[in-house]
């Protein structure tokens, strides 16, 4: 049985042959990408699909009800890190592969992703083999980098000065991220509620807070402020930027 949940499909895994599969989760903006994914997963030995998400909110909702083994993350949509500190705080068990777009690779992106908190690093264009292949080692060894960004993840000089390119600090505790998310949607309290399974009085405080921590004089002010400062961004829709330019001819 599917159960289906605003933007995320969640469903239960199977096991296979009394050995415990590895149950992986998705977010990405880009549905047909997110469905490539399922399809990738269902077909590898030891893997089982859990759940998709389109957006940041949608995915820590869905790692706290399922607990997946592996959430697959693309890097548009966290380009500060703080959905990947977010997921690793909430379940020390959870292992996070970022999906890194072109755009992303560089020494200080993925050396910020590390200090993070995620355990592997693969290009979003890898192919499925390789992409399945990484998720086994990524979760048997706690880490893992796609040979391809080998030489980008050598710690670069700023790094090494405390400088890991990833300047913005998350104020915000993982639940307040989850309703300034919601509140960046146009959503009211009491619709916000309904999705978070929280009662509309405990939303007024995290709201209250999440003014206060962000200097905010009122809810339009506060999300204002969070995609200025980077702890929200426009969420990526676009495929092609996950490939490097063409030559010109």
């Amino acid at each position: 049985m599917t159960r289906s949940t605003g933007s995320n499909r969640l469903q239960p895994g199977p096991r296979v042959a009394g050995n415990r599969t590895l149950g992986v989760a998705a977010v990405d903006p880009v549905p047909i990408f997110r469905d490539g994914l399922a399809a990738m997963v269902q077909r590898a030995p030891g893997l089982h699909w859990v759940g998709q998400a389109a957006n940041q909110h949608a995915i820590l909702q869905l790692s706290e009800q399922l607990r997946p083994d592996v959430v697959l993350l693309d890097s548009g949509l966290d380009p500060q890190g703080h959905l990947v500190r977010l997921l690793s705080t909430g379940d020390r068990n959870v292992v996070i592969v970022m999906l890194v777009r072109h755009a992303h690779r560089t020494p200080q992106y993925l050396a910020g992703l590390v200090e993070a908190g995620a355990h592997g690093i693969v290009p979003r264009a890898a192919e499925a083999r390789r992409l399945s292949e990484a998720i086994h080692r990524t979760h048997a060894d706690r880490h893992y980098v796609d040979p391809t960004l080998a030489a980008l993840t050598v710690k670069p000089k700023r790094a090494q000065n405390g400088d890991s390119g990833m300047r913005v600090q998350m104020p915000l505790s993982r639940r307040e991220y989850q309703v300034l998310q919601l509140l960046a949607e146009g959503l009211e309290n009491a619709a916000i509620a309904r999705m978070l399974f929280l009662s509309v009085e405990t939303v007024r405080t995290h709201v209250k807070s999440i003014l206060r921590k962000l200097s905010a004089r009122d809810r339009t002010h506060a999300v204002t402020t969070a995609f200025r400062t980077g702890i929200l961004v426009i969420q990526p829709d676009d495929p092609r930027t996950d490939t490097a330019p063409a030559p010109r001819r």
